[in-house]
């Protein structure tokens, strides 16, 4: 059965069929031809794959990005984070760093980032003589912050995938990483600017400019916190913790800041759901894909020949980071995981890994495989949005690709970057 999945999988993936159709194909091709299970198991984990309750978190997670959007409440944190930093030698790369981590704080998702905040700011680079390749590359580069500043979907599918972590702690866990992300990236950037004479800034703003527009991007800022601080109280579970995020989005958008009507809503609706619904469809195919992994006890086999290879955690961690990466490099991120969690989940109790240390390590290497070639769908959407040759973009990203696994790296070698939070607060063994 093996032979039969992974050859259909990969001539399936060979022929140009998207990974999600990929993946289920090959598994329902491999029941139905091995013949010890019945047909029914495929349709049947295909809609077990999305009935589960935490997985609500994502379409809500979803709809609060696209209602905040709509609001206008992204304009002004675009605004803040000029203010903030755009005075600074490279400005406007510096804001697009700044946006990125903002905006994390309300989707979840970098491709929405990538489509979003970050093409408004790539396309202001360009204006003020930011090279166009450049400009595309430090967009999509910061549009991988997006699913580790909690709340993160890749997190949310990660912890469903995997019962040794909570969605909660998965959150607390990225709240360093993702800083250290943006750091990584405004020290390039630095360097870049300094090399390339990008001196081209925002006059400082006075204090009361300042404080005007952290007011009206106040409503935007808090909403990262209502999430953390409603889990963290007990006051409500993850997945409420999203319905919660919709509803106050919806609140401000139509009540507070007035920048969402009635009549839009329905588009911002309709929008959600067909994002939700490419998000889902993933879930849906991986589902019994992964299922065929486990039974045929490959997550097993895996760690047996890892440990036949070294017994030292460190070079396993470094082993697996290796594989990761290749797997982000030519797997879109989602399917990825599902796939990759199961397969590797074994390690975590055979080596006495941190389960959170594991679980970030993991999530972080596939966001940066957002942006690395030759898949890089982030890559794709800032191609396509700037309208930049996408050999040009894979070219520009690479410094940012090294800043980002040097991030990685850190995150590999001192577990506390990720588990100091969450074990302060009681979300790590």
């Amino acid at each position: 059965m093996s032979a039969i999945l992974f050859g259909v999988f990969l001539f399936s993936l060979f022929i140009g069929l998207p990974v999600s159709v990929s993946m289920g194909f090959s598994g329902m091709v491999a029941v139905l031809v091995d013949g010890r299970f019945p047909g029914m198991v495929v349709p049947q984990y295909l809609f077990n794959g999305i009935g589960s309750f935490p997985l609500m978190a994502v379409p809500f997670f979803i709809l609060a990005a696209e209602i905040m959007t709509a609001s206008g409440l992204t304009r002004s944190l675009l605004k803040f984070a000029n203010n903030l930093v755009g005075h600074i030698r490279g400005g406007l790369g510096h804001v697009n760093v700044l946006i990125s981590m903002l905006f994390a704080g309300v989707s979840g998702s970098a491709l929405a980032d990538a489509a979003g905040p970050s093409a408004i700011v790539m396309n202001l680079m360009r204006k003020a003589g930011y090279d166009a390749p450049y400009a595309g590359a430090l967009s999509a580069a910061t549009a991988t912050i997006g699913p580790i500043i909690p709340p993160s979907i890749l997190m949310v599918i990660y912890a469903i995938s995997d019962s040794r972590v909570t969605v909660g702690g998965l959150f607390l866990a990225g709240i360093a990483p993702g800083i250290l992300l943006g750091l990584a990236l405004s020290a390039v950037n630095h360097a870049v600017s300094l090399r390339r004479g990008y001196v081209f800034r925002s006059s400082r703003p006075s204090l009361s400019e300042l404080s005007r527009s952290f007011w009206e991007a106040l409503p935007a800022l808090l909403l990262p916190f209502i999430i953390l601080f409603g889990i963290l109280g007990g006051i409500f579970t993850p997945t409420e913790a999203a319905a919660v995020a919709v509803a106050y989005a919806l609140g401000v958008g139509l009540f507070i800041t007035r920048g969402l009507s009635w009549r839009n809503v329905l588009p911002v609706f309709t929008r959600a759901g067909v994002m939700t619904s490419a998000v889902l469809l993933i879930v849906s195919m991986a589902s019994i894909f992964s299922w065929l992994l486990t039974i045929l006890q490959i997550p097993q086999s895996l760690a047996g020949g890892i440990a036949k290879i070294t017994t030292n955690p460190a070079l396993v961690l470094i082993l697996v980071a290796a594989l990761v990466f290749l797997c982000g490099m030519v797997i879109d991120t989602l399917p990825a995981l599902i796939i990759l969690v199961p397969v590797l989940g074994p390690l975590v109790d055979r080596f006495g890994f941190d389960p959170l240390h594991f679980a970030m390590a993991v999530v972080l290497n596939l966001a940066i495989g957002l942006v690395t070639p030759p898949v890089g769908p982030v890559l794709f959407v800032i191609s396509t949005v700037g309208r930049i040759r996408f050999e040009d973009l894979a070219k520009a990203v690479l410094p940012l690709i090294l800043a980002e696994l040097a991030v990685l790296a850190a995150v590999i070698a001192f577990p506390p970057l990720s588990t100091f939070v969450p074990r302060s607060l009681g979300f790590t063994r």
